[in-house]
């Protein structure tokens, strides 16, 4: 293994930007990181979820900062720490010298770790990125959910870069249970949760509603409530939050996560397109 792949695998991403290209080399880390994570066990006991996962393995055209998990069973004892060390000494192989800054918070259900790198890209051939400024470093969000909702469904997806790996991943209709439990639960409007709105909804993605009425009764506004969640229930609940908030600000989050050539979409954001999204659902 060597830098090459990640050169050519640079090459395969349409880019025009500085943003574009470094957004197109944090996903190749992020896949790295992933078929590292496949070789432990990993995935024996976690699964994969939110907007990345989307994207790898659905199409979603837009880029991700982090890699969200879910344990498969609740445990409080979980540690990034078990799998960290095998991601480092893989991804060295690559060109990587990668420092993980471990946040093992035992009170905290959510449990993060950050791996960082800022070698890999100064003996890459890149285009854009560092030509006018200094390199930015590759930062790397990981998030586990050691108590995670029952009724989640699952799938076993195999990657193919940087090399043959299985990965268990979240099926599409819990994918949209959990993106929706973000878009009535987040404390702030984040666009990029809308615009995968837009996305599960063009595709008439059924919802995993058994997993959102159990997300649901875990965090955010209706916790430790006896809320059903059905289809007239949530309806109502997402037009209450699509006619509250402020679409141009929406808008400008997801900005840079997406290609130049799809920026005159999201300049078309207001209350009736996402109404007329919801009546998708």
């Amino acid at each position: 293994m060597s830098i090459r792949m990640i050169e050519q695998k640079l090459k395969s991403y349409t880019v025009s930007s500085e943003i574009e290209e470094m957004q197109a080399l944090r996903e190749i880390t992020q896949e790295i990181i992933l078929a590292s994570l496949g070789k432990t066990g990993f995935f024996s006991q976690a699964t994969f979820q939110g907007g990345t996962c989307l994207r790898i393995f659905h199409g979603l055209n837009r880029f991700s900062e982090d890699l969200d998990f879910t344990l498969l069973e609740p445990n409080p004892e979980f540690a990034w720490q078990e799998y960290l060390g095998q991601v480092v000494t893989d991804v060295a192989s690559f060109g990587y010298q990668m420092e993980v800054t471990d946040r093992n918070e035992t009170k905290s259900t959510v449990r993060l770790a950050f791996p960082k790198d800022e070698a890999v890209g100064k003996i890459l051939q890149l285009r854009y990125a560092g030509k006018t400024k200094i390199l930015e470093k590759i930062r790397i969000k990981l998030e586990i959910d050691t108590n995670p909702p029952s009724g989640g469904q699952n799938e076993l997806k195999y990657m193919d870069f940087p090399y043959l790996s299985p990965i268990s991943v979240q099926n599409p209709a819990t994918l949209f249970a959990g993106k929706i439990h973000a878009l009535l639960c987040r404390k702030y409007v984040k666009g990029r949760d809308w615009y995968d709105f837009i996305w599960y909804t063009a595709r008439k993605t059924p919802v995993n509603y058994l997993y959102l009425e159990e997300a649901l009764h875990q965090s955010g506004p209706w916790k430790d409530t006896k809320v059903h969640v059905d289809r007239t229930w949530l309806r109502d609940a997402l037009h209450q939050r699509i006619t509250s908030i402020d679409w141009r600000e929406a808008a400008n989050d997801v900005r840079r996560f997406i290609p130049i050539s799809e920026q005159f979409s999201i300049d078309l954001w207001n209350t009736e397109v996402f109404i007329q999204q919801l009546d998708k659902l």
